[in-house]
């Protein structure tokens, strides 16, 4: 069992990662530059920038501050408040049904009147940082039953209250997350296989009684989305006409006719990558694509890196979050997946997000500073 010894440890900036930083900051500045025109108004002459931009780069500031704080912290004190952060994180996600406010028929912001917080970002991280304490105590054993759904039980709680908001794209994430973490700890094949056999065994029954009508609706509109095409089927079939439309080249930022008409509702969050890719066309994905692929190998590169296996554990999270919610969010507009809700990280309006990304970045960068204390 791992525990955190108070005593004064060795760390050297020169193990920081500049190209994680620079990467992120690429990506933040691509997404301002995406946002400033999904957020253009229809009469503006010459440039106007909206709020919604404004708050993307402070948020990026502050969050460039936080990750700096986050590096500079010994990330083994979460070896120490890990349980302290998990409980927190359920607190969190319980109190958004009493005190968040309701946004597209969802409870899942705490409005403080500046900004708004969403509580599940905050709770994935928290999560991580859970999962790599108990699985790092537990390695020897995660090829046992009772340590693999224990482990499982830790990702299980926050996402049954996440899927109660409703809000099954993020329910999902803390599923995918758990499995990266355990395939990564040692849980075994056969483990996995005997649960995704129970998992899809159980899911007519799910389908029955746990998913919301909404939430049935929106596979129905991900499989034929011309069977509502001016209702639900709406933004599906509009993103996939925006991205076809912007070509190699695209039609350039500002200009492109389904985001400055407004035909996609929410395309400043769940429908962002279609207004580059009709702006910036193909080119302009291949950047955004190629930016996300170095973020994400230097992130793979800091788990070879990391001095234990709790840093490699939370870098594994991290990586996996990251990941995911890029893949989920692009194929959202290109019907790989259905509608989900889950943003494009760095990109996505959504000012607690992306701080809380700096913040996971800031975790990674404390565990390379300490990569000489093996």
């Amino acid at each position: 069992m791992t525990t955190f010894r108070p005593t004064i440890r060795s760390y050297s900036w020169r193990h920081f990662d500049p190209v994680i930083l620079v990467a992120a900051l690429a990506l933040t500045g691509y997404g301002a530059l995406v946002i400033y025109s999904a957020t253009l108004p229809r009469d503006a002459t010459g440039v106007v920038i909206s709020e919604p931009v404004i708050r993307h780069i402070a948020v990026a500031g502050t969050g460039v501050i936080a990750m700096l704080f986050a590096a500079r912290t010994n990330y083994r004190l979460l070896d120490t408040f890990s349980w302290f952060a998990y409980g927190f994180g359920i607190i969190l996600l319980v109190a958004v049904f009493f005190l968040g406010s309701d946004r597209f028929s969802a409870n899942r912001w705490f409005d403080l009147g500046f900004v708004t917080v969403q509580a599940s970002e905050m709770a994935k991280v928290l999560t991580i940082v859970a999962l790599a304490k108990f699985m790092s105590d537990r390695r020897d054993q995660m090829h046992t039953a009772r340590v693999f759904l224990q482990s499982l039980g830790l990702a299980a709680l926050p996402a049954a209250l996440v899927f109660i908001e409703p809000d099954l794209g993020g329910a999902v994430m803390f599923f995918v997350i758990w499995a990266v973490m355990a395939a990564f700890a040692g849980a075994r094949l056969r483990a996995f296989a005997i649960l995704a056999t129970a998992v899809l065994a159980l899911v007519p029954f799910g389908l029955i009684t746990g998913v919301s009508e909404y939430q049935r609706d929106r596979v129905r509109i991900f499989i034929d989305p011309s069977r509502d095409e001016l209702g639900t089927g709406f933004n599906v079939l509009q993103a996939e006409t925006s991205v076809g439309a912007g070509g190699i080249f695209g039609k350039g930022l500002t200009e492109g006719t389904q985001t400055q008409l407004d035909f996609l509702q929410t395309q400043q969050t769940d429908f962002i990558f279609s207004v580059l890719g009709e702006e910036l066309g193909f080119v302009g994905a291949m950047v955004l694509f190629a930016l996300f692929l170095l973020l994400i190998f230097r992130l793979l590169r800091a788990i070879l890196k990391a001095p234990d296996t709790l840093g490699q554990l939370i870098i594994a999270g991290i990586a996996t979050m990251v990941t995911v919610q890029a893949f989920v969010a692009v194929g959202v507009n290109i019907r790989l997946v259905p509608v989900t809700g889950v943003p494009l990280p760095f990109i996505s309006v959504g000012n607690s997000a992306l701080l809380v990304l700096f913040v996971a970045l800031g975790i990674v960068q404390s565990v390379l500073l300490r990569q000489d204390e093996r």
